[in-house]
């Protein structure tokens, strides 16, 4: 199946789609002046065409370099071409300088050099919405200083990505002719998140057919939409509701656990602080981590040790980074839970 080639600009707005469409009506009422003027001149006054058109053409314009004719239905048609050629090139020059005055001009050449940008970008991300998610999804990549393209068919939304200065194209992400515009042959990855799940699948789709070696992360709100984006193809599937909402459980449920990153399906990194009174506090690393690794240490007293020695002993307020599967870490959330009167691991 043949792949559509991308447009060169991005889509032009509806004031210069207006205004070219005045435009070209401008032309035709200029050019049936033209024609309708030559002929009655060739009818009436006996010119030949040749010469009528430059009448004609004289009348319009109001240059004033034929001398007017003694035929009084040669007359009827100057006073004619006069009344209506004044009006027409008057209103041609309202319509041009309104374009010019209203900024349309900068805002077309600002797209055309975004779509210059964007054909030079390669291994770049496309981000497929840009609503809460899309702008934090943008965020952090432009704090790792990754290159993105933002696709939204909200206009309202371009507002927000030309607070930031990045590259926007209004248009629909499950197009094959938007994603080729934001350069997805040569991206490095998709992120799909959209306010919808059905758009987030008909995204994923789409950019799988244009790239199939391309990485997509995609966003699914509802439990039965992650396996739809999966068989899809896409890469990754995050639901924001259910992981913040397993979060929430797990702070609630182990307050001294601070953060919690899912590093594989089978493994996980927490920051446990050592509360007073818990088991795991006054004790060594070596003797309380069992199966997971400590990787940093933040002492209560100020400063940071990676990696800390196995003889280090823990005090309350301190906080330990750890890593291991759910069933050690779970242990450890017991040792230096605030209520924990477990035995001390040996």
């Amino acid at each position: 199946m043949a792949v559509p080639k991308p447009p060169r600009h991005g889509a032009p707005t509806e004031e210069l789609r207006e205004f070219t469409r005045r435009f070209v009506q401008l032309g035709v009422a200029i050019v049936s002046l033209v024609v309708l003027g030559t002929a009655g001149m060739a009818l009436t006054a006996g010119y030949d065409v040749w010469h009528s058109f430059l009448r004609t053409l004289d009348i319009i314009a109001t240059t004033g370099a034929y001398e007017p004719s003694r035929d009084a239905g040669a007359e009827v048609i100057r006073v004619l071409l006069t009344i209506l050629g004044v009006g027409t090139l008057f209103y041609a020059l309202v319509t041009v300088t309104e374009f010019f005055v209203a900024g349309h001009v900068a805002e077309l050449l600002a797209a055309r050099r975004m779509q210059r940008e964007m054909d030079g970008l390669s291994d770049h991300y496309i981000i497929c919405g840009f609503g809460r998610v899309g702008r934090q999804v943008a965020r952090d990549l432009r704090a790792a200083g990754a290159r993105y393209v933002i696709v939204d068919e909200d206009p309202a939304n371009r507002e927000h990505a030309r607070d930031v200065g990045v590259r926007f194209i209004t248009g629909d992400a499950s197009d094959d002719a938007t994603l080729l515009q934001a350069g997805i042959e040569r991206a490095r990855a998709v992120v799909a998140c959209a306010d919808s799940d059905a758009q987030n699948v008909f995204i994923t789709l789409t950019a799988k057919q244009l790239n199939p070696a391309l990485a997509i992360i995609a966003r699914a709100a509802a439990e039965e939409a992650e396996r739809k984006l999966l068989r899809a193809g896409a890469s990754r599937v995050i639901s924001p509701y259910k992981a913040s909402g397993a979060e929430m459980a797990r702070l609630a449920l182990h307050p001294q656990v601070s953060g919690v990153l899912d590093v594989d399906a089978e493994y996980r990194m927490e920051e446990i602080e050592v509360t007073a009174g818990c088991a795991g506090a006054g004790q060594r690393i070596g003797d309380i981590r069992g199966g997971a690794y400590v990787v940093g240490l933040r002492r209560a007293a100020g400063g940071f040790q990676p990696q800390p020695p196995s003889e280090t002993v823990l005090e309350p307020g301190d906080v330990i980074m750890a890593m291991g599967t759910p069933r050690t870490m779970d242990r450890l959330e017991a040792l230096f839970a605030p209520s924990a009167t477990g035995a001390r691991a040996s």
